[in-house]
């Protein structure tokens, strides 16, 4: 079962392995998963067991209107093997508990990024060498730190970042504790356009707008690719080991099922994608969850499975083309919210109504009527056509401005009605005007709070003012946030009954009230009174 016996000396070797792994609390469940795919004659796993153990079935198939090209599923067939082959070293015709833990480690045990995405991508290049397609990239050591050069191809992005997509979406069926419908593959369009962006040569002038990504023939360098994922992804490279962690972990909870039941779950690669909202599908979702780390993260996440998708209520708060345009209507929805948000804009140029694009911004806090910039962090995002995020820059904090019409009615200096993100008065990097009709981009030179960069794609240096098509809201902060909400919307709504509601009896007589005396001036101002003593 893993564990070696007292009157057995326990090697160097084996001692490291176990203590990394008691390290990250995941040796007792290791060493049930042993335990199932062991074979007891020979305290070994047989390695037929360990791929049928990462083994699923892609379902659906290909066809001109697939988001994916059609060597994905011959590649995706040879996912399983290629981990067993690349990772855990068998002897003899079966892999050894030491090898079995070393294995675990370099897939799924803590370390930093950039290995990881070696890994990552060490995997895909076998991957695709399995299934016929040619060797792009190659292994310069073989040091748990390879080093990996060559170049990927738009279309090899597209079938890497469908591969995480697949691995993600099995590890979080699998924590899952109900059953979850099957959200099909995404359009990552936006994802490869981005690297694609950020990895070509300068001297290529590409039109983002209007290039197919599978007929792109566009050399992408590895290095470039790593520094791309590392800036823009992050959390990329943990699809592999949460997957592989996943599965072990299901293995040694539903120990008494065995093996049977570990390749049941299946992926339709031809189902349709998911969509929260009209703005936030699960693509985008899933992106921009991959900016992220921690609970956030996987608030985003959860709208991209059909079971989020039926509780639209718990993540959308506003919609402008269901509860109406303009900073009021917005307000009116999104008030007591004190909670993270995501705040999406769909707009295009004047007269170029064809080029649309999606921008957004992420507040880790509720928002508040104030007449000046606040927030504790936040995050700008292009979304389409091209993905990219622009973090804190450190420094300066302006994160976000909201503000509704003051009380006083007149101020010698009004500060402007609106929404708006970065920058500072008058030079925000984003601004929306309190009808929800036009937004304002700015160059990133205004702005000291996020990081630099283009919004959508041939942005210039001048400001641009865009037509808003549609606002989405999205609250990331759970049921408990939106039952604060709930709770507080009621309680404004009982004082605003109660403060139109007049109680006769709090009024004096009107002989004596001086809304008589003033009525009775009117009449006779000329009129000799007596002022009662």
């Amino acid at each position: 079962m893993g564990q070696s016996s007292s009157a057995e000396q326990v090697s160097p070797e084996q001692r490291e392995a176990e203590s990394i792994a008691a390290s990250t609390g995941a040796l007792p469940n290791l060493q049930k998963a042993f335990s199932v795919l062991s074979d007891p004659q020979t305290h070994s796993i047989p390695i037929h067991s360990l791929q049928k153990c990462f083994g699923f079935s892609i379902d659906g198939s290909t066809n001109e209107e697939s988001v994916v090209p059609k060597e994905f599923p011959v590649l995706m067939s040879n996912l399983s093997s290629s981990i067993v082959d690349l990772f855990f070293l068998s002897e003899k015709g079966g892999i050894s508990w030491v090898e079995f833990l070393k294995g675990y480690i370099k897939c799924s045990g803590r370390t930093v990024s950039s290995a990881s995405l070696n890994s990552l991508l060490r995997l895909f290049g076998m991957i695709s060498v399995k299934a016929g397609l040619p060797e792009k990239l190659q292994v310069v050591s073989d040091e748990d730190d390879c080093k990996i050069s060559g170049f990927l191809l738009p279309a090899d992005v597209q079938m890497l970042l469908s591969m995480c997509w697949i691995m993600w979406c099995d590890s979080i069926k699998l924590k899952a504790s109900s059953s979850l419908g099957d959200s099909g593959l995404p359009d990552v369009t936006h994802l490869v356009l981005s690297a694609v962006d950020s990895c070509a040569d300068a001297d290529k002038k590409l039109d983002l707008w209007e290039n197919s990504i599978l007929d792109m023939d566009i050399q992408l360098p590895v290095a470039k690719i790593i520094m791309w994922a590392l800036k823009t992804l992050p959390s990329l490279s943990d699809c592999f080991g949460k997957f592989v962690h996943a599965r072990l972990f299901y293995l040694a909870a539903h120990e008494q099922e065995k093996l049977d039941q570990v390749d049941h779950f299946s992926h339709d690669i031809s189902a349709k994608e998911m969509s929260v909202g009209h703005l936030l599908n699960s693509g985008r979702a899933w992106a921009i969850s991959l900016t992220l780390r921690g609970t956030l993260s996987e608030e985003i996440s959860k709208v991209c499975f059909p079971s989020a998708a039926e509780e639209v209520d718990d993540y959308l708060l506003y919609r402008s083309s269901l509860h109406g345009k303009g900073l009021n209507r917005f307000w009116s929805n999104i008030e007591g919210y004190n909670a993270p948000l995501l705040i999406l804009i769909s707009a295009h140029e004047a007269n170029n109504d064809a080029r649309r694009w999606i921008i957004g911004a992420l507040i880790h806090q509720g928002l508040e009527n104030h007449d000046t910039f606040y927030g504790t962090s936040g995050g700008l995002y292009s979304i389409s056509p091209v993905f990219h995020v622009f973090t804190p820059s450190g420094k300066e904090k302006n994160f976000v401005y909201s503000h509704l019409h003051g009380t006083v009615k007149y101020e010698a200096h009004p500060k402007p009605v609106g929404l708006a993100f970065g920058g500072s008065f008058g030079n925000e990097r984003i601004f929306v005007d309190e009808d929800f009709a036009k937004v304002i981009v700015r160059h990133h030179a205004c702005d000291k709070t996020y990081h630099h960069g283009p919004l959508y794609p041939d942005q210039g240096f001048l400001p641009v003012e865009a037509s808003i098509m549609d606002v989405e809201v999205l609250g990331l902060g759970g049921k408990r946030a939106r039952d604060i909400q709930s709770s507080y919307k009621k309680r404004e709504e009982l004082f605003t009954e109660q403060r139109r509601k007049v109680d006769l009896k709090t009024f004096g007589n009107w002989e004596d009230s001086p809304e008589k005396m003033m009525m009775d001036m009117v009449s006779d101002p000329n009129r000799v009174r007596r002022e009662d003593r």
